[in-house]
């Protein structure tokens, strides 16, 4: 689950503190409601960003990409 979990009443409690932490961090947090989560609370991302700009920095790992793709190189989906 992504985030920090934090409970509704402690959420109340101190929901300034945590909002300058989600903005500070860029990490979301998930508000629960008797242990389970009820609210996601993110920093906000406009949706004027290209998809170039939202997909900059997802590739883990790029060796050859001009290499040909053999028959042992796929994984099956069970």
């Amino acid at each position: 689950m992504p985030g920090n979990l934090v409970s509704k009443s402690e959420f109340k409690a101190k929901a300034l503190e945590y909002f300058r932490q989600v903005e500070s961090t860029g990490e979301s947090m998930i508000v629960t409601d008797h242990g389970k989560p009820a609210i996601e609370v993110r920093p906000y991302r406009g949706v004027e960003r290209s998809p170039l700009d939202v997909l900059h920095g997802t590739v883990l790992h790029y060796d050859d990409p001009t290499k040909p793709v053999g028959e042992d190189d796929w994984e099956a989906a069970e």
